[in-house]
């Protein structure tokens, strides 16, 4: 757990490290660090949004040869078939999966019954919204696929999510990342990022609990 942390706040340096030690294999494993994240429903504490800022801000920097194109194709790739994955789980073995002894301890009841809840309160357009928010994202599909959406109209708002989320993060590591202010306080701007993503989440649960 410690290194994960470690990994999400200074996201930057363990991706140029990752470019010194693999060079362009680096686009690889940032895809499946993407598609796990999206497709895994076990696994939605892995780096989304500053993963793509951080690779958009480094790939800015001539030095390190890296092409934003190609990592905004690969990431968007990444979102799109983690998308579907996640889909078909909850399609065909959502239940088992959840009441299963060793896989449903990495599934939180809480996690799903907030997805569930923005799923019920925004329809499809939920799939959309939540690229945008940790945690959500990896457990909406999985929720569309239990109360009966059709694969079809999913993967058309799962195109326009990974497409916008895409574009977005990249594009502002990309123009923004290099900034000096923003450089200096790489770290700062990373849990800004996380934090901002979380606020939707933080503000409907303590509504929820007001409520109750």
């Amino acid at each position: 757990m410690s290194f994960l942390i470690d990994f999400i706040l200074h996201i930057d340096d363990h991706i140029v490290q990752l470019v010194t030690q693999f060079g362009s294999w680096t686009y690889i494993i940032l895809f499946f660090i993407i598609f796990i994240e999206t497709g895994i429903v076990i696994m939605p504490f892995l780096p989304g949004d500053s993963l793509l800022f951080a690779a958009g801000a480094i790939s800015a920097n001539a030095a390190y040869g890296l092409d934003p194109w190609l990592f905004a194709l690969l990431f968007w790739l990444a979102a799109l078939t983690g998308d579907s994955l996640n889909f078909l789980i909850g399609r065909s073995i959502g239940p088992k999966l959840i009441h299963n002894r060793y896989i449903g301890r990495f599934i939180k009841q809480s996690s799903l019954d907030d997805a569930q809840a923005f799923f019920d309160k925004h329809g499809a357009m939920a799939i959309i919204l939540a690229r945008y928010m940790p945690i959500i994202r990896t457990f909406a599909p999985f929720v569309a696929a239990t109360s009966g959406l059709t694969y079809h109209r999913f993967i058309k708002y799962s195109v326009i999510g990974a497409t916008s989320w895409t574009l977005i993060a990249t594009g502002a590591g990309y123009f923004f990342g290099n900034i000096p202010f923003i450089k200096a306080h790489f770290s700062g701007v990373l849990l800004g990022i996380i934090g901002v993503t979380l606020l939707p989440i933080i503000i409907s649960t303590i509504k929820s609990k007001l409520q109750k």
